[in-house]
């Protein structure tokens, strides 16, 4: 479904990531893992058309995007719901909602079942739907980043980081929002420092460093693995 293939981002002279193969399949949860830096994000933005890649193809569907523009991306299939949300938080929980289905803003039926969807999935949006997303809690926040990525009715979603700052519990309500989502049928491309809770879910992953991928297998095959266990599970 979605394709990295030998895939370099370079900011200046700094090459960020270098020769990334990935393959994600249609229903798919995988994971990227690895510390601040390594080139998680790079990955994430290359794909959804923030940073254009120096070398490498991308591919949806076996359709080339690589080099489409970001809104162009979207329109695609692919939505990025960024590690620190990028709320507007001075607007409503409605109103940002809105703005996540803006490529169907024409489709007002299409437009009301997204609503209904992702009020359904997150109840305590609906409650808060006329409250700024300014004066929500972190996990509340977290909440509409993801409702908001679902607005667009994505093919895939790429998540970067969504338990950074929440607490445990709230985590683990993450974790299960995110495998929802994916038996609905959204294919999930996760970046997560949190290996465990991440592993958990997804059918395969990609560990990186340096800009590098440098181990990757299924979720088994990463747990067994004594490096990554050391690096990013502990024990």
């Amino acid at each position: 479904m979605l394709e990295l293939k030998n895939v370099y981002v370079k900011y200046g002279q700094f090459t960020a990531i270098q020769n990334v193969n990935i393959q994600v399949d249609a229903g798919e949860i995988v994971v990227l893992l690895g510390a601040n830096g390594a080139g998680k994000s790079t990955t994430f933005r290359a794909i959804s058309g923030l940073s254009k890649p120096v070398s490498g193809e991308i591919q949806l569907e076996d359709q080339a995007i690589g080099g489409k523009s970001p809104d162009q991306i979207v329109k695609t299939g692919i939505v990025q719901c960024a590690e620190d949300r990028k709320l507007f938080t001075q607007m409503t929980v409605q109103e940002n909602l809105m703005m996540g289905a803006y490529v169907h803003r024409k489709k007002k039926n299409e437009m009301k079942k997204r609503f209904q969807e992702v009020y359904d999935m997150f109840p305590i949006l609906y409650e808060k739907r006329k409250d700024t997303a300014g004066s929500l809690s972190g996990g509340q926040q977290q909440m509409l980043a993801i409702g908001r990525a679902l607005m667009s009715k994505p093919k895939i979603m790429l998540l970067d980081e969504p338990s950074i700052g929440l607490a445990p519990m709230i985590v683990e309500q993450m974790f299960e929002t995110i495998k929802q989502i994916n038996r609905e049928g959204t294919t999930i491309l996760l970046a997560e420092q949190n290996a465990n809770a991440a592993l958990s879910i997804a059918s395969k992953g990609y560990v990186f460093e340096n800009g590098k991928i440098v181990v990757e297998g299924t979720s088994e095959e990463l747990f067994s693995n004594e490096e990554v266990r050391r690096a990013y599970i502990g024990a």
